[in-house]
């Protein structure tokens, strides 16, 4: 019987969309999209720091001499910043609330950098939530089976108690294969929902 419920973080419980960060910056020039885009949110430096080999503050010497002179301190902005302002996934707080309310343990496990501590306790959403775990604190990320155990271990949890929903496929596909239910999230609240009854999850209308 599921016990434990566990979120993804981007995408899934909070926006993480680099074209809107863009947006907002006032980078509109395509060409200046394309190097934002893969010399910063498509970097290694932004999968190191999930991987907690780099944190925002040694990474910033690494990306900025990457941009010229009249983008950096735009880039630099969206590297501390990118989570502000704190935009909701449609829908999403509202069904942890509810499964929190019916009894359901609630988790988050997220490939993220030191900064989610920061940040995350300033979405409100974060009160539900039970306990967390980010990649950078493990040194290891999703898909990784060991993050998976390291989880499991770090809450005490059953494996086959915790349902695991990831808007990449292949994370949830690891967390079924360490023994986890999963579900993929396609943006939609509404269809997790409809999902998660058919996995067996109580939820109040």
């Amino acid at each position: 019987m599921i016990r434990n419920i566990v979120f993804d973080m981007g995408n899934v419980v909070i926006r993480f969309d680099p074209a809107l960060f863009m947006d907002r910056a006032g980078i509109h020039d395509p060409a200046d999209r394309r190097l934002v885009m893969n010399e910063l949110f498509l970097s290694v430096e932004w999968a190191q720091m999930d991987a907690g080999t780099l944190t925002e503050e040694t990474a910033e010497p690494l990306i900025l001499p990457r941009f010229p002179e009249r983008l950096k301190e735009t880039v630099r902005n969206l590297l501390y910043n990118w989570s502000y302002p704190r935009d909701m996934i449609p829908g999403m707080e509202e069904l942890i609330r509810r499964l929190k309310e019916d009894g359901y343990h609630i988790y988050l496990l997220s490939n993220a950098s030191s900064a989610q501590h920061e940040y995350w306790p300033k979405y409100p959403v974060s009160r539900y939530f039970d306990g967390k775990m980010i990649s950078w604190d493990v040194k290891t990320v999703k898909p990784n089976p060991e993050i998976y155990r390291l989880f499991t271990e770090k809450f005490s949890l059953n494996p086959e108690e915790c349902l695991f929903t990831d808007d990449s496929p292949a994370n949830v596909a690891a967390a079924v294969g360490c023994g986890w239910q999963g579900i993929v999230f396609h943006g939609s609240a509404d269809e997790l929902e409809a999902k998660m009854r058919i996995s067996g999850i109580r939820i109040r209308e």
